[in-house]
């Protein structure tokens, strides 16, 4: 296997709730065209394998066959270093997008030790604010006017970027460093959301606001996994101190 294969086989596909089985097919054969071999569909029943077939074309069928299929994201997103929302919808709440070229400009670096998500939402709706707390940066495709990219078309420019990025873009040999997946970091604003609580820093109207704030610096460090691990021991010491007083 070529090194910068290797680097691809760090890159998922993850498609949450999408509403036909066609779309599926189709957002896989744009993936294989550019070198992604890895297909994650969450959603609440496994999709029509012949429906997804149908567009996926006997190239990309294979793709298929060893899709990984979740109930729900937290599971889906466990093993991913970083996740990557995308999005056409904006807001003073969202964490501020960027083109897909600059998403993998950044994304590169972390490729040789990490494994990197890109999550893109139901055809009609998109991703939603809770679905976006798991993200550590989100990518828009920029437009001439109004952004009417179907799925696979948004699946399609994303790969591309990524394929040439690692195939044509790449000079020298990255550098190599693991930061904390997405079940470590959960857990550690898992810690982090009961001790700002046990305070009362979080109140029950603010509690949103400000976990969303929480998550987007802390997203913005890239902790390691031993980093995650001192913050939730951290808490966890201060709720046993506060408890004993």
């Amino acid at each position: 296997m070529s090194a910068n294969q290797q680097l691809l086989n760090n890159i998922a596909i993850v498609l949450l709730n999408p509403k036909y089985p066609e779309n599926i097919g189709s957002a896989a054969r744009a993936a294989w065209n550019m070198g992604i071999t890895r297909i994650i569909v969450v959603g609440d029943e496994y999709p029509d394998h012949t429906r997804m077939a149908k567009l996926a074309t006997h190239n990309a069928a294979h793709l298929l066959d060893k899709m990984e299929f979740h109930e729900n994201l937290p599971d889906a997103l466990a093993p991913f270093s970083q996740v990557i929302g995308t999005t056409a919808r904006r807001g003073r709440q969202r964490i501020p997008a960027k083109s897909p070229r600059i998403i993998v400009e950044n994304i590169l670096p972390l490729l040789p030790e990490n494994e990197v998500a890109f999550l893109f939402g139901p055809e009609d709706s998109g991703l939603s604010s809770e679905a976006l707390q798991y993200c550590q940066q989100t990518s828009a495709i920029p437009t001439a006017d109004f952004s009417s990219l179907n799925l696979a078309q948004a699946v399609s420019i994303h790969c591309y970027e990524i394929f040439h990025a690692v195939v044509h873009e790449q000079k020298e040999p990255l550098p190599a460093y693991k930061i904390a997946n997405s079940r470590e970091t959960e857990n550690m604003f898992h810690h982090l959301d009961r001790t700002l609580s046990h305070i009362d820093f979080l109140k029950e109207k603010s509690h949103d606001y400000y976990m969303r704030n929480i998550r987007q610096f802390l997203g913005k460090v890239q902790m390691s996994a031993k980093e995650t691990s001192l913050v939730r021991g951290i808490c966890r010491q201060f709720i046993a101190n506060a408890k004993q007083k």
